[in-house]
């Protein structure tokens, strides 16, 4: 019997030693996200990151609908730091627009996106704890995010998606006396996230977990495009509200955290250096903010841009976070194209395991500070 293949096709030599792992997309630890992983024996050989399962259509919804009204839908993606992903949507609308937002909710912006950070990283860092088999670090994170996610409740009205940005400032003003709750809160997360560095950051388990592990050298971070928290980890001092300063980010004294270690730990450590600095941020702009005056804009009912062009960026929780907005003087703009930072993160997962033990793809894959809802948007 011949053996001979058709034209065009040759005979694939299968290494056995080789076995293929689907990692997800039904899976705790990839968030709804496939990671087609190869081994060989304990160790990696390479890694497929395989996203899409939770596309939603964000960018196409937002041209059949008008720049209010793309508002709930366009922070979906991100619910637990709304106010971030929603952030270069209205800047950018604004600019369409020729809106100039008041001084006072410049400075409740830059309050609300902190909150917001430091609830995702909570969360973020609340699923990291429990990858690692760290049950304290899972509840710890888990119930000190409730400070701020109370405040941004009196702030806003929701709990979590907020829909509080909104082209020309925000929807409402803070109720009395907030500036006081928030610096008690803020003073009290700040006391028990220091209290982080002994049980978890210190912990010898997490250490040789982490360190040495997943290396991404400051060149690899550059040329891959990281950013955010990938990015500092990595020696590149690049974070968008120094570099780029909107709203009032350019009257507050704000710094970036930067390590030069480049491994999982570093990765996870840099987000936790970023809630201290949030707690410094928020507690600038409460002291600088205008007591009173207005929070938002009255704009006319459905509002036009002009056959014009945007593109805003700013500092997530997970690193830079643009939008492209086209408009053709309708109120629906005509294209929306976000630019985020969890994909581009994630482009360097398959350099990263790639010789890694496959019991610590975890701390690997976590320490990029992916959130594959955002990434699929």
């Amino acid at each position: 019997m011949s053996t001979q293949l058709p034209p065009g096709l040759q005979m694939e030599k299968v290494d056995e030693r080789i076995m293929t792992l689907n990692v997800g997309p039904q899976h705790p630890g990839s968030g709804h996200m496939r990671l087609i992983v190869k081994i060989d024996g304990d160790y990696i050989v390479s890694c497929d990151p395989d996203p899409g399962y939770v596309h939603r259509g964000e960018e196409k919804m937002a041209e059949y609908r008008n720049y209010i009204q793309n508002i709930p839908h366009l922070e979906r993606p991100v619910i637990h730091d709304s106010c971030n992903i929603l952030y270069p949507y209205c800047l950018g609308v604004e600019e369409l627009l020729g809106i100039e937002v008041p001084e006072r909710a410049k400075y409740l912006r830059v309050i609300a996106s902190e909150l917001n950070r430091c609830v995702y990283i909570q969360y973020w860092l609340a699923i990291y704890g429990i990858f690692l088999g760290h049950s304290t670090m899972f509840m710890w994170p888990a119930g000190d995010r409730e400070l701020f996610i109370d405040a941004l409740e009196k702030m806003t009205g929701a709990r979590v998606t907020h829909a509080y940005f909104v082209p020309g400032g925000i929807r409402n003003d803070v109720p009395a006396n907030f500036e006081d709750m928030l610096l008690k809160r803020v003073n009290y997360f700040e006391k028990r996230i220091k209290e982080y560095a002994a049980v978890f950051y210190d912990n010898p388990i997490l250490i040789s977990r982490t360190r040495d592990a997943g290396i991404l050298s400051r060149e690899d971070a550059i040329r891959l495009g990281t950013t955010g928290s990938t990015l500092r980890a990595s020696g590149v001092d690049f974070d968008l509200r120094k570099k780029e300063p909107y709203d009032v980010y350019g009257e507050l004294d704000v710094h970036s955290n930067v390590l030069k270690e480049g491994d999982a730990y570093a990765r996870s450590k840099i987000p936790w250096l970023d809630m201290l600095e949030s707690c410094n941020i928020i507690r600038q702009a409460v002291q600088k903010m205008p007591k009173s005056g207005s929070v938002r804009v009255k704009l006319k009912p459905n509002p036009k841009g002009g056959n014009d062009e945007v593109y805003k960026r700013v500092e997530s929780g997970r690193g830079s976070l643009g939008c492209y907005i086209v408009s053709d003087s309708k109120p629906e703009p005509y294209r929306v194209k976000m630019s985020v930072g969890s994909f581009r993160n994630m482009i360097c997962l398959p350099y990263l395991l790639k010789g890694e033990k496959l019991g610590n793809m975890p701390a690997v894959y976590w320490s990029l500070n992916y959130w594959p809802v955002e990434a699929d948007r």
